[in-house]
């Protein structure tokens, strides 16, 4: 990916079950705050969501768009890649990114790329602060629900 923002954090829960909450994207308006609503479209032939519509509002951007994920990358034991790229939007022009999850031994391991592109005119430095923000946001988040459930 050209130009995308990459970051990453350490969970103190399993990978299954970061993975988990990654594809319960029904679950997103409870933990992710930007988002007011995901919903499944449609799911691939082992059940897996393939394309997820979703509502966000991120003060200055509120959209409704369509993602389409891929799961090649993921292991039996949660372990891999989840990427996702943009199928349709108003303001988005991309929303494209990947969730990598390692395990450790107290925990996972989760980097995230992300690459951002919107109608809107935006200066690179501020467009890659934008991304860095809701990478940041999204995996403390992620944290927060992933320890709270292996609480």
């Amino acid at each position: 990916m050209a130009d995308s923002t990459r970051s990453s954090i350490e969970i103190a829960a399993d990978p299954g079950v970061v993975l988990d909450i990654i594809a319960d994207f029904e679950a997103y308006p409870e933990w992710a705050g930007q988002v007011k609503e995901a919903t499944v479209l449609t799911e691939d032939g082992d059940g897996w969501a393939d394309q997820v519509e979703y509502v966000l509002d991120a003060g200055a951007i509120k959209d409704t768009y369509v993602l389409k994920y891929d799961w090649d990358g993921i292991e039996a034991d949660g372990t891999g890649e989840v990427s996702w790229s943009l199928v349709r939007a108003g303001v988005l022009t991309a929303l494209n990114g990947t969730y990598a999850l390692s395990a450790l031994d107290k925990g996972t391991k989760v980097v995230y790329d992300l690459e951002v592109g919107v109608r809107i005119p935006m200066i690179g430095m501020l467009k890659r602060k934008a991304e860095k923000v809701i990478i940041d946001t999204a995996l403390k988040e992620l944290k927060k629900r992933a320890e709270s459930l292996s609480a």
